[in-house]
């Protein structure tokens, strides 16, 4: 493996850390590169492929631990101090995550053969891509005059729960979970922080699954040839993830999401004339 074959791994990891979090499907992103790199490589079979995008996803989801690792602590009970403290009652809960997954887990189970078949296609996710960017435009323009949710922290289990429905929209490929949720807190009446915080916070335990998943059934992929493209690929998507993270987690409230549809709106185009 040469140095060409890394460099084109750690710009597959940049891709998908940049957008993997960002409500602009990395779905989207992910078909253009495939098709300019992965396939083309002589080394990557079809299952040594899509074992490398678990992997760089894996590395996405590790940044989201390190950015969120204090509140994951404290919802999984390991912080004593904070545990025995009631004036931190109101804090979001791991239950309060769990309800929020449930509709899309279901939902992602019970169809999962179908998606794989049928949805994972250029015309598809140009579809997701731009309903999705109507989707979030629509968001911005009626949500609540008045934001009820400020912070994660003040999302209630009916809210966690109806967040969890609209999540059930991402499951088709370029819709963007991100997107889809984030918009759907909004509608509720949550800030674009907050929308932002607890789909950030949800995305942790059902990408870790799904990915985990995925490393069991193709383990035996994983040769001594693929390793280095695969570590370069987990560090590139870790980091500009985190980077990507931290910068959208500040920007969110500013910008909103239109400026985001507009761009999905604009890549709908780029694909368009590069595949069709």
């Amino acid at each position: 493996m040469d140095i060409i074959e890394l460099l084109k791994a750690l710009i597959l990891g940049m891709v998908e850390g940049l957008t993997e979090f960002a409500p602009v499907s990395s779905t989207g992103h992910m078909i253009i590169v495939d098709d300019m790199w992965l396939k083309s490589e002589e080394f990557l079979t079809k299952y040594v492929a899509n074992t490398f995008k678990v992997v760089i996803q894996l590395g996405s989801i590790t940044a989201v631990l390190f950015v969120f690792k204090d509140r994951f602590i404290e919802m999984l009970g390991l912080d004593r101090k904070k545990r025995n403290d009631t004036s931190r009652a109101t804090r979001l809960r791991l239950s309060q995550v769990i309800v929020g997954l449930i509709p899309a887990g279901i939902l992602g189970v019970l169809f999962e053969d179908y998606i794989d078949e049928h949805l994972f296609s250029t015309e598809t996710v140009l579809i997701g891509l731009l309903i999705g960017a109507i989707f979030m435009i629509g968001a911005d323009l009626f949500a609540p005059k008045q934001i009820k949710v400020e912070s994660v922290d003040q999302i209630s289990y009916k809210q966690a729960f109806s967040v969890g429905l609209i999540q059930c929209f991402s499951l088709w490929p370029g819709f963007s979970r991100s997107g889809a949720t984030i918009s759907g807190g909004v509608l509720l009446g949550m800030s674009h922080r907050a929308a932002a915080d607890f789909t950030f916070i949800m995305a942790v335990p059902i990408m870790a699954g799904a990915s985990g998943l995925s490393l069991l059934k193709n383990w035996e992929y994983f040769s001594l040839d693929a390793l280095p493209f695969f570590i370069v690929g987990f560090i590139s998507a870790f980091l500009f993830a985190l980077v990507s993270i931290k910068f959208f987690l500040k920007l969110i409230n500013r910008v909103k999401l239109i400026p985001f549809a507009v761009y999905r709106i604009v890549l709908v185009f780029v694909i368009y004339i590069i595949y069709f």
